[in-house]
């Protein structure tokens, strides 16, 4: 007997049997059942989803020697006819093929003619997006005034492709991708009729890589088949399809996880060894992070299977990795191999940024990203702590030579009704301490502006903080300037970052999106480690330097660099009054004309002894 491929030979020959569309064919059987058949369809979707045997079942539906019946009995002349494709009355047309008006003038031709066995003569035309405009102008006419015994069903993959003057003359189904549930329970089904041995994860990796296409997921199946026999194992299965091995995926997961930067380079090292895809496997991270963040958030079982779409061995797996994970932490690794998948599309150097990735996310503190999530989703204003009493302070550092008279921002949080007003927060406002006065041994305190504009009460030196943490006193500009005239090449891209939180023993720091540069240079983890070596000079204990990203449209305090051309802006301008203000200067205005655009203040030379 001649083979036929499973495609075909479980291809659906009733409403019942077709899966993923029961939209569609609800709405079907309802409108055979109450005799409201239209003149036209459009059967749209991806691939493989059954809008041709959808169209094929409705034909044999209207055409039933039983019928018009939404449940064709499939013995009749007719049904039998319209299965094996040699029926007179049901016409298949390939729109790739047949793209001319005169194809489309010899159909309307024909179309005037009465079915010969059936009730209808139905008109499938595959891919209609195919046809030229001058054909689909030829149609109008046909579809605007159809004969009452015809039935036209234009199936298409591209159904934007269609002129709006055709669309509105029919109805339209849009055909969903199919679910991985469904095309597993297909596939299962499939393997158990033809005797063949295969593995819930293999499944799961064929349903995949379908991408919600059933007659690709059974193409791969027949594929598989012919390369493994009638065991399939998941190990064949994976150089088959191109997949990257599930296991290095794994021990990538595990690695990151475990904070081994050594290992996810070796991992790496590996993966091009053997000839795989960089830009898969980071697709492949990037699903199980995504799985195991699901994993995470949502606390019921059987929402977690529906909403992952695979088999209960690696559902429990996903549940038992995610319990001890944090949303935060996570969401932080999604965010590093999604950028990363975005930049490895155009880069020429894919195996550079998958390695650098995967040190970042070895490196990343589930502790500290942790925290800084906390804080940046609160909304609401913080609750009024109990006050403890507040440890020691640690000895200031030196006040450096050129104290910066730098206005902080000022922050102004909303108060309600029935919550305390909130204390002003540790970060950029109090990060540059005020020079210490003449004749004083303290330094003034800067004043931060309440909700209402006024003063409030003098704040302490040290940088607002939780009460159990010991306060510290850092001159974040010093610190700058510090690692401007030591390492440049870091200093340039430090001063365009914002101070976002200080403690005791971490800077917090902030970039904005056209920053990235920026940003990832200062996060490298020599860099960050030189700064905090440079902080624990000025502050006597250890620093921790943690870089972060601000959304679109978030509130962010100054970095230095705006501050600095800031005052230098200022500086200009005195500086251009006090030069319009010189007697010199208004004669020559007043005889030439003009305006002073910029001035300049001249060193002058020492003369010689």
């Amino acid at each position: 007997m001649e083979f036929q491929v499973s495609a075909r030979k479980y291809r659906p020959t009733s409403f019942n049997e077709v899966l993923g569309q029961a939209h569609v064919v609800q709405t079907l059987i309802n409108t055979i059942d109450r005799k409201r058949v239209a003149h036209a369809y459009v059967f749209s979707g991806m691939r493989g989803v059954g809008k041709t045997t959808v169209a094929r079942i409705l034909a044999k539906s209207l055409n039933c020697e039983q019928g018009p019946t939404s449940r064709p009995c499939g013995t009749c002349p007719s049904c039998v006819e319209i299965t094996r494709g040699n029926s007179v009355d049901v016409i298949e047309i390939d729109g790739a093929s047949n793209t001319g008006v005169d194809d489309v003038r010899e159909l309307r031709e024909n179309v005037k003619f009465a079915p010969f066995h059936g009730t209808y003569r139905v008109y499938i035309i595959d891919e209609v997006h195919m046809l030229s405009n001058s054909a689909f102008n030829a149609l109008l006419k046909t579809l605007e005034e159809p004969p009452s015994h015809s039935v036209f069903i234009f199936a298409t993959t591209e159904v934007h492709k269609i002129p709006a003057t055709i669309l509105s003359r029919c109805q339209h189904f849009t055909f969903r991708r199919i679910s991985r549930f469904e095309i597993i329970k297909q596939l299962r089904h499939v393997a158990t009729q033809t005797g063949v041995t295969v593995e819930d994860r293999s499944l799961s990796a064929l349903a995949r890589a379908s991408e919600g296409s059933m007659r690709d997921a059974l193409s791969l199946l027949d594929q598989a088949v012919s390369f493994g026999g009638e065991h399939i194992q998941h190990e064949d299965l994976e150089v088959l399809i191109g997949s990257v091995p599930d296991e290095l995926v794994r021990l990538m997961i595990e690695a990151i996880l475990g904070h081994q930067a050594s290992q996810t380079m070796s991992l790496v090292g590996q993966l091009i060894d053997q000839g795989f895809d960089v830009r898969v496997y980071c697709r492949e991270i990037l699903e199980r992070f995504r799985n195991l963040l699901v994993a995470c958030v949502v606390s019921s079982r059987p929402q977690v299977q529906s909403l992952l779409e695979l088999g209960d061995e690696e559902v429990d797996l996903a549940i038992a990795q995610a319990r001890q994970l944090s949303e935060p932490y996570l969401q932080a690794l999604f965010a590093i191999f999604s950028r990363t998948e975005d930049g490895l599309r155009g880069s020429s150097h894919p195996r550079f940024l998958i390695e650098a990735a995967v040190v970042r996310a070895a490196l990343l503190d589930p502790v500290t990203v942790t925290s800084i999530g906390i804080e940046q989703k609160a909304s609401a204003p913080p609750q009024s702590a109990p006050q403890t009493k507040a440890s020691p302070p640690v000895a200031s550092a030196p006040a450096p030579a050129r104290p910066a008279k730098i206005q902080a921002p000022t922050e102004k949080p909303v108060a309600t009704p029935n919550q305390p007003r909130p204390k002003p927060s540790g970060g950029a406002t109090n990060m540059f301490p005020s020079p210490t006065p003449p004749g004083e041994g303290k330094p003034v305190a800067p004043k931060i502006a309440s909700a209402k504009g006024e003063p409030s009460r003098p704040s302490p030196q040290t940088v607002a903080q939780p009460s159990s943490a010991p306060p510290v006193t850092l001159n974040w500009e010093q610190v700058v300037e510090r690692v401007i005239d030591d390492h440049p090449n870091i200093g340039s891209f430090l001063e365009k970052g914002s101070v976002v939180t200080m403690t005791a023993d971490q800077v917090v720091l902030g970039y904005t999106k056209r920053d990235s540069i920026a940003r990832w240079r200062t996060d490298k983890p020599e860099n960050r480690i030189l700064i905090g070596q440079i902080c624990e000079e000025y502050t006597g204990r250890p620093m921790k330097i943690q870089v972060i990203e601000f959304q679109d449209g978030q509130d962010h305090p100054p970095s230095i660099g705006e501050l600095r051309a800031k005052k230098k802006l200022e500086h200009d301008q005195d500086l251009i009054e006090n030069v319009k203000a010189h007697p010199l200067v208004k004669q020559a205005l007043e005889l030439f004309g003009g305006q002073v655009v910029s001035a300049q203040r001249i060193p002058q030379k020492e003369e010689a002894s």
